[in-house]
């Protein structure tokens, strides 16, 4: 995924929201490759704890962590971003609702994108900003854009 980022953004320039972090290994990467903020969301403590303690020994100044719950903080947030990014257990039943969680609180920049990782049951093609998907065996990438392909 991350190869098909780098065709149409500077990583040196973007800022990243990375919902569902768990361990926070998404937000990593998008940090050592020069992302100037990475803003990541966990609701678990130990794993947000995880990854501050990881963030402080890497020495990740752009890395901030929020220990929230996705959907009360979205509506809460001031910040616009390039890309954002989710990983939401594949079990959760609101993964449907996310895309509008997105788009209906305004957090990603216009010319932005949303990628929402999820099973092979889950089909968003028909979201109005729906812009394609990428499939890696049983992982679907659906990518959303302001201006979505269509």
């Amino acid at each position: 995924m991350f190869n098909i980022i780098a065709n149409y953004f500077n990583f040196q320039s973007i800022t990243v929201l990375d919902l569902f972090s768990g361990t926070g290994s998404i937000g990593y990467e998008f940090a050592s490759r020069g992302a100037e903020s990475v803003d990541l969301v966990e609701i678990n403590r130990r794993y947000s704890d995880f990854i501050t303690k990881t963030v402080q020994k890497l020495g990740l100044k752009q890395v901030h962590i929020y220990t929230s719950d996705v959907f009360r903080l979205i509506p809460r947030i001031k910040n616009k971003y390039d890309i954002i990014f989710a990983d939401p257990p594949y079990d959760l039943n609101n993964i449907p609702e996310i895309p509008g969680l997105i788009f209906d609180n305004n957090v990603l920049l216009k010319d932005g994108w949303f990628i929402l990782e999820h099973g092979k049951s889950q089909d968003f093609s028909d979201h109005a900003h729906f812009k394609e998907l990428r499939k890696y065996g049983s992982v679907h990438f659906s990518i959303f854009t302001y201006f979505p392909k269509k």
